[in-house]
């Protein structure tokens, strides 16, 4: 019994720490092969997910297939405004990449990597 209450407490400090945390909300990427996205980050276990709520092109706000779709996975916060560990999907490409993202203020620094090739966005934030 007293594990189980241990257990309990530790999830919900995890959680409170995931709800608290300054990168969720709306952020938009820049353009990747002509289009660009808002993408809305939220706790996702003890991690950071980040999922596609909006997507644009050239003529504005569009119904693209990968409305819904994560974008961002497992990425954790070293409480600094660095965040590592996670994974990140190019839709365009269909690849995925290791991510770590750095934020400051209302800039998200975002990286995916292959060895020790890196591609770097920088998006805003939304809300």
């Amino acid at each position: 019994m007293k594990r189980f209450i241990i257990a309990v407490a530790a999830g919900v400090v995890m959680a409170g720490t995931a709800l608290a945390d300054p990168v969720l909300g709306t952020w938009k990427t820049q353009v990747d092969d002509g289009a660009y996205a808002y993408v809305k980050f939220a706790p996702c276990g003890a991690s950071l997910c980040g999922t596609i709520s909006n997507t644009f092109n050239d003529t504005g706000e569009y119904k693209s297939e990968n409305l819904g779709k994560k974008l961002v996975w497992d990425m954790k916060s070293d409480g600094s405004g660095k965040y590592s560990g996670g994974t990140i999907w190019q839709p365009s490409s269909g690849k995925e990449y290791r991510s770590k993202m750095a934020l400051s203020g209302n800039t998200l620094k975002v990286s995916g990597c292959v060895g020790p090739i890196c591609k770097k966005q920088t998006w805003s934030r939304v809300n």
